[in-house]
C-alpha cells in the first residue's frame, strides 16, 4: 500500500469513527448523541463556553525544494435528514492544489445541498508557510479550515449539525521536499515543533516515520504511521475497540434486534450481514496479534545456563503485578518455543507448559505465555 491510500484507509477510520455504534440501532441512547470527532459548526453556533467550533488549525514543518507545490486534500461527512430520529452521512472531498512560492492563499469553497434533505455549506482554507529562524532551513506550513456557512442558529445542537463540516480532516502531501515528524523532529526542529499550534487537527506522519511526503492532519491524536490492522475484515465505526469483542457482541443481537440495525442504516445493515455470513477462521484471525515484539536472539542466559528454543524450564512466576492465573503455574514444566524482545528493549522468554495437551496446537498458532528470565529455572539445554 502507498502513502496515499495507507492515508485514506486511516482517513476513513477517522472519518467514520463513532459514526454509528454498537447495537447500530437507531433507538440505541449512544446513537441519539453523534458526530463528536472534527466537528465545525455554523459560526452562529460556535462557542467557547460550549465547546464547539467553526474552525480547525494545523502547524507542521516541511523541508521543501526550490518548486514544491502542496497538495491539501479536505475530507469531511455531511447530513442528509433521514427522519426525526436519524441522519445519514454523505462523503465529500475538495482538492487544493497550492504552490508554496503563492503562499500565503486563500480558497474558498462550497458544497450544494438539495433544501430538504441536505443543506447548502460554505468555508474556506488558507494555507501560508513561513522560514524557520536559523542555518537549517525548514519551513512551518500552517493551514486553516473555516465553516463559514450562514444559519440563523435555534441553539439545537442536532439541527446546527446540518450545516456543520463533521470529522473533518486534511490529507496534505508535497509532490517535491518531505514532512517532518511532529513526535520525533531532528533535534535542529526540536524548538519549531515546540512554537507550532494545533487547534483541533494533529498532524501525523503516512509511511517513514521521520519524514514523509503525506501529513494525516487528524482530529484524533494518532502516532506517526499509522495502520489499520490487516486481521479487520471492515468497518465496525469504533477504531479504539477490539473488533473480536464487537463482532461477537453483534453475534449475539436477536433477529429482531437485527432487523432494526438493518433499517437504521445501510452500513449498519452491511456490518450485520458480514458478521452472519463470517467463516469461522476470519473470526479466529480477530482473536489478536502480537506486534510489539520481536526476536531478541537465538538464546538468553538464566543464571549461567544458556535458554534458547527448545529448552525445558521450570516455572517461578513473580506474583507482584502480574496476572493472578499466574499462581497456578508456580513449579509447572514448560518448552521454550521462542526467546522475544519488546520495544523497550526488555527480554521475553514464549513458553507451552509440558503437560497441557493443546501445546503443539498453541505453538502452531503462534500463542504463548510469556515470562521474563528472572520468572523461569533452566532444567534442560536446547540441543
Amino acid at each position: 500500500m502507498n502513502v496515499r491510500d495507507q492515508a485514506r484507509a486511516i482517513g476513513d477510520a477517522v472519518l467514520y469513527e463513532g459514526y454509528l455504534l454498537y447495537p447500530y440501532r437507531a433507538s440505541a441512547g449512544k446513537n441519539r448523541v453523534r458526530w463528536q470527532w472534527g466537528v465545525l459548526v455554523p459560526p452562529s453556533y460556535a462557542s467557547a463556553e460550549i465547546g464547539e467550533h467553526s474552525s480547525a488549525r494545523v502547524e507542521c514543518l516541511l523541508e521543501p525544494s526550490d518548486h514544491t507545490v502542496l497538495h491539501v486534500k479536505l475530507r469531511f461527512l455531511q447530513t442528509r435528514t433521514q427522519d426525526s430520529t436519524w441522519d445519514e452521512a454523505v462523503e465529500h472531498e475538495i482538492d487544493f492544489e497550492l504552490p508554496l512560492a503563492e503562499l500565503p492563499a486563500e480558497r474558498p469553497f462550497q458544497v450544494p445541498g438539495d433544501g430538504q434533505r441536505t443543506h447548502e455549506l460554505s468555508g474556506v482554507l488558507t494555507a501560508r508557510a513561513d522560514p524557520l529562524d536559523g542555518p537549517f532551513g525548514g519551513t512551518r506550513l500552517r493551514v486553516d479550515v473555516h465553516n463559514t456557512t450562514s444559519w440563523p442558529s435555534d441553539g439545537v445542537r442536532r439541527h446546527a449539525l446540518r450545516h456543520a463540516l463533521l470529522a473533518a480532516h486534511l490529507v496534505l502531501s508535497v509532490d517535491t521536499g518531505h514532512f517532518l515528524s511532529m513526535l520525533d523532529p531532528p533535534e535542529w526542529a526540536k524548538p519549531a515543533v515546540e512554537t507550532c499550534r494545533q487547534e483541533r487537527l494533529w498532524p501525523v506522519l503516512i509511511g517513514d516515520t521521520s519524514r514523509s511526503t503525506v501529513v494525516l492532519a487528524s482530529p484524533i491524536i494518532l502516532y506517526d504511521d499509522p495502520a489499520i490492522a490487516p486481521e479487520s475484515p471492515g468497518d465496525l465505526f469504533d477504531g479504539t475497540e477490539i473488533d473480536e469483542i464487537l463482532t461477537l457482541r453483534t453475534m449475539t443481537l436477536t433477529d429482531e434486534e437485527k432487523r432494526e440495525a438493518r433499517a437504521t442504516d445501510p452500513r449498519a445493515a452491511a456490518i450485520v450481514d458480514r458478521v452472519d455470513t463470517m467463516p469461522p477462521e476470519l473470526l479466529e484471525r480477530l482473536h489478536g496479534a502480537i506486534r510489539s515484539v520481536r526476536p531478541a536472539g537465538p538464546s538468553v542466559t538464566v543464571a549461567g545456563v544458556r535458554v534458547a528454543e527448545g529448552s525445558r524450564v521450570r516455572l517461578r512466576p513473580n506474583l507482584r503485578g502480574a496476572d493472578a492465573q499466574d499462581m497456578f503455574l508456580i513449579g509447572k514444566t514448560a518448552t521454550v518455543r521462542v526467546v522475544l524482545s519488546d520495544v523497550d528493549g526488555a527480554t521475553h522468554v514464549a513458553v507451552t507448559l509440558d503437560d497441557d495437551p493443546g501445546a503443539d496446537l498453541q505453538h502452531a498458532h503462534g500463542r504463548y505465555r510469556y515470562f521474563s528470565p528472572d520468572e523461569i529455572e533452566p532444567l534442560e539445554v536446547a540441543e
